[in-house]
């Protein structure tokens, strides 16, 4: 009688992959740790709303990522840098609540200079036009910044990654549906279509992660399914479909680890974009409402004051607050791709 062959397996890339899951559990728990109180600090509604003590588990789980980050990326120093200057907005985030800093909403001593002492007070980085503190503002502003910028990342990553390997493994009809939608939805320019969607659906952190989907899914999308097109061909793939894996599977174990690497890229990139459009939104009125601080809202209410030298402070301060961010994502995004480059 003969003997059935056996299956095909793929014992390198499950070694692979189980090295690859060993790597990330340590890092995940910490992120977890980290965001997960802040994200539900700023979204219960912070400033008192919200114990500070729900962020106590935060801060030493932020330093220790930054520990493991600058460890893990130690080949890349333009890796290290960014990572650097985004955990230095991180850990002030978290540690807003710690600080003895005065209350962001709370006016003092209206157009007071930088390192000037009013009523009691110092203003290390002076008062803005209504007496508030602005180096209060801009610590407690990161917070809104961060924990809106990277949830709406995140959800739009996850949304363009499901759609992509769905267009880019499944093809026929469901290839040309989402390609369809995505065209479409590319067609606008983002700003515009940031705009149409707040419009229609009001002002508000919830719906700027909508409209962050809207517009950054489709282009998330795009690079998964091109990823997942190239990957599907592989033989470990091949190997998964004769063991009679579900296409479920195949896609969340065989597929995603393996596109992780430029979608990882990509994603600090868009993380930069995100906080731009955001500040931009807040500034035309259309993102995060007052009165709690936030960089967009301080860029705008100094627009005016922030032109005339003396005190140019108000202005000066946020928007470098919003470049260093931006800075850090990107120079995360040319390590990990001169990181990747190198493996």
């Amino acid at each position: 009688m003969a003997i059935a062959p056996p299956l095909p397996q793929a014992p390198a890339q499950d070694a692979a992959r189980a090295s690859w899951i060993d790597s990330v559990r340590v890092p995940a728990v910490l992120l977890a740790l980290m965001w997960l109180p802040l994200t539900g600090y700023v979204i219960g509604g912070g400033l008192g709303d919200m114990p500070d003590a729900l962020l106590l588990p935060a801060l030493p789980a932020a330093l220790l990522l930054y520990a493991w980050v600058v460890r893990a990326w130690r080949s890349s120093w333009i890796a290290v840098l960014g990572a650097t200057l985004v955990f230095a907005w991180l850990i002030l985030a978290v540690s807003a609540p710690l600080l003895p800093l005065a209350d962001p909403n709370a006016p003092i001593a209206p157009f007071t200079g930088m390192l000037t002492e009013k009523k009691g007070h110092l203003f290390l980085l002076g008062a803005d036009l209504k007496g508030r503190d602005m180096l209060s503002r801009t610590i407690w502003g990161a917070q809104r910044v961060l924990v809106w910028g990277v949830t709406a990342t995140l959800v739009a990553y996850l949304v363009g990654a499901v759609l992509g390997l769905l267009a880019g493994y499944l093809g026929g009809w469901w290839d040309e549906v989402i390609s369809f939608v995505a065209n479409v939805l590319l067609s606008f320019p983002i700003m515009v279509l940031y705009i149409l969607v707040l419009n229609a659906i009001g002002a508000s952190g919830f719906n700027i992660i909508i409209a962050v989907t809207f517009a950054s899914a489709p282009a998330i999308m795009r690079i998964v399914r091109g990823l997942t097109m190239d990957i599907k061909t592989r033989d470990y793939v091949f190997a998964a479909q004769t063991r009679g894996e579900s296409p479920i599977y195949i896609m969340a174990w065989e597929l995603l680890p393996n596109v992780r690497g430029p979608v990882i890229v990509d994603a600090c990139l868009r993380l930069g974009y995100t906080t731009v459009a955001i500040t931009t939104l807040t500034f035309l009125g259309l993102g995060l409402q007052p009165p709690d601080p936030d960089w967009g809202l301080m860029i705008r209410e100094s627009a005016s004051t922030g032109l005339i030298p003396k005190f140019s402070y108000q202005l000066i301060v946020p928007a470098l607050s919003v470049s260093t961010l931006i800075l850090g994502f990107n120079l995360m995004a040319d390590g990990l791709r001169e990181i990747s480059l190198r493996d």
